[in-house]
């Protein structure tokens, strides 16, 4: 946050910016920190060499993003998380030659080890050899992301997933909302069964693009033969305010009502498009080039569609976990020695996430935070004594890994480890994604309950676990899955209102708007994990600075 722009932006917008979006079920200090400390990494970004937009003048450039009504978000044309990911890279990399740390790729964790209590370090398996390795630690970090990929087809990273949290969470590590799960918008629609990831094109799009559907039902015209008065630009109709920079969680909900109503577009149905035409005739095709150049071929290339000549076809689908490890202010877990940090953790976006503040949270948790409570907690133990990689604890849990890995082996059934997870992101996407009623949580939690029975009856894998073995890998994560997927619908069943990215049916006004209970469920839902049932703990929200009210973008 800078107000390059001089558009009135400030600390504390960002900050109630941000509060709103995610419909005033985050804590205020954290959310206050998070804006605070924006300036401050774009100025570490830059001295990493990330290539920001800039202006001509030489400032850099800034654009808006879903949920704000001002120029906050910097960028590097559409590559802005792949330019920080690249620059953070570089700065690792750098402490790697200078013998300052040593990195294990291509190693999973696959579970904590815990000795009286305290995080003392990982059991990891080798993905090339298949060897399993102890590490001890006097504190565990976990940066491990989100588990989005829990929906099968998502715009995560195939080898994404939710395994090292899991594995804490039963541990003893609390999970907080896990049903917070964020549905993007601006996607690539899925285009056959086939498919295993969906595209994401950036939200900055939404700049320029205008989002519309045919306003006549099963409509199987050319978009460019639909005349301006029988087309429906829906955004722009029901919130006029914000129009097609509507938060993700509400223009992700108007998408599906709208295909769902029978006015999708695309060989499925399944999409809605986003034009350019005003933004060509108004701006002309260099400064749009210019801007969106590299998604505008990204998208030819993978639709054969010129998207400067007729509109794109978009489609919500699966991106962002809001829920994650429990983390006190200083991302500390209940368990001592173990940190949490970016998404795989819940603490800064409340029920749904406003867009680029997932990097942001992610370079704020690692650059900014955890250098100052980490060593803050070290310095609190004393001096640490020397932790044996043959203590009990450890030899403990490497034999409790290697035996779920060779009893995943010996199971021996008929059908892969995609068609277990295809099926329960189709019970998740239906009955507990962008929209979830009681009824419907309910069918979903015994569903997943009877998949995970036939998972451990009817898989099939390759047996070996030394070497390569993606089956097995990917069978331990759908293990997870199935246990994160049930928590996720008890989650969502126990949070009667409707806040955020959690929108149950039966909790909307007549226009079809979210109502939020604050009587009731103004707190964070932390689970334990018990024998039966999960435990469930509240945080209580209190607001100090702001007052919670209608979230409306109208």
């Amino acid at each position: 946050m800078k107000n390059y722009k001089n558009d009135g932006d400030s600390v504390h917008r960002m900050f109630y910016d941000t509060l709103k979006g995610g419909d005033f079920r985050a804590r205020e200090a954290n959310v206050f920190r998070l804006a605070e400390c924006s300036a401050s990494l774009i100025d570490q970004a830059v001295a990493q060499g990330v290539p920001f937009a800039r202006e001509y003048s030489g400032y850099l450039s800034n654009r808006s993003f879903g949920g704000v009504q001002v120029s906050r978000t910097f960028y590097a044309r559409g590559q802005t998380g792949q330019q920080l990911l690249l620059g953070t890279y570089q700065a690792l990399m750098r402490q790697v030659k200078a013998k300052k740390i040593t990195t294990y790729t291509r190693h999973e964790m696959l579970d904590l080890v815990l000795i009286n209590g305290v995080a003392k370090g990982i059991i990891a398996r080798n993905l090339d050899t298949g060897k399993i390795t102890r590490h001890t630690a006097n504190a565990v970090v976990l940066a491990t992301g989100g588990f989005g990929k829990i929906y099968y087809l998502s715009t995560l990273a195939m080898g994404c997933n939710g395994s090292a949290i899991w594995r804490a969470h039963k541990k003893g590590a609390w999970m907080a909302c896990p049903s917070w799960t964020q549905i993007h918008p601006t996607c690539l629609p899925q285009s056959g069964a086939y498919q295993s990831k969906l595209t994401l094109m950036s939200e900055s799009l939404r700049n320029d693009g205008r989002i519309w559907v045919p306003l006549t039902r099963n409509d199987n015209r050319k978009p460019e033969d639909i005349p301006e008065e029988e087309r429906d630009y829906y955004l722009e109709r029901k919130y006029p305010s914000y129009g097609n920079l509507a938060p993700r969680d509400i223009a992700s909900r108007a998408a599906k009502e709208r295909i769902d109503a029978g006015h999708g577009v695309g060989p499925l149905k399944n999409a809605v498009y986003l034009d350019f035409k005003d933004a060509l005739a108004n701006q002309g095709k260099a400064t749009i080039a210019k801007k969106y150049g590299n998604l505008f071929d990204m998208y030819q290339k993978i639709t054969g569609i010129n998207a400067y000549n007729e509109p794109m076809k978009i489609s919500p689908a699966a991106h962002f976990s809001m829920g994650g490890l429990w983390v006190d202010y200083e991302l500390s877990t209940n368990i001592p020695g173990l940190f949490a940090i970016g998404e795989a953790n819940f603490s800064d976006h409340g029920a749904n996430r406003l867009g680029a503040n997932s990097l942001l949270q992610a370079c704020v948790d690692g650059y900014y935070i955890l250098p100052q409570t980490l060593p803050h907690y070290l310095a609190q133990s004393g001096n640490p004594e020397a932790i044996n990689k043959e203590d009990p604890a450890f030899i403990e849990c490497e034999q409790q890994v290697t035996k779920q890995l060779e009893e995943l082996g010996k199971i021996n059934g008929s059908k892969t480890v995609d068609y277990f997870h295809r099926e329960l992101g189709k019970i998740l996407y239906d009955k507990c994604g962008l929209s979830r009623n009681e009824k419907g949580l309910i069918i979903a939690i015994e569903a997943i309950r009877n998949l995970k029975a036939s998972f451990y009856n009817d898989l099939k894998i390759p047996s070996k676990i030394n070497g390569i073995n993606e089956e097995l890998e990917k069978a331990g994560r759908v293990v997870d899955y199935l246990e994160i997927g049930e928590l996720m619908c008890i989650d969502a069943l126990s949070r009667e209102e409707s806040c955020g990215a959690h929108f149950r049916t039966e909790f909307q006004t007549n226009d079809g708007e979210a109502i939020r209970n604050d009587e009731e469920f103004k707190f964070i839902s932390c689970w334990k994990k018990s024998d039966n049932v999960p435990l469930l703990i509240k945080e209580m929200l209190n607001f100090e600075f702001t007052k919670p009210t209608e979230r409306s973008y109208k």
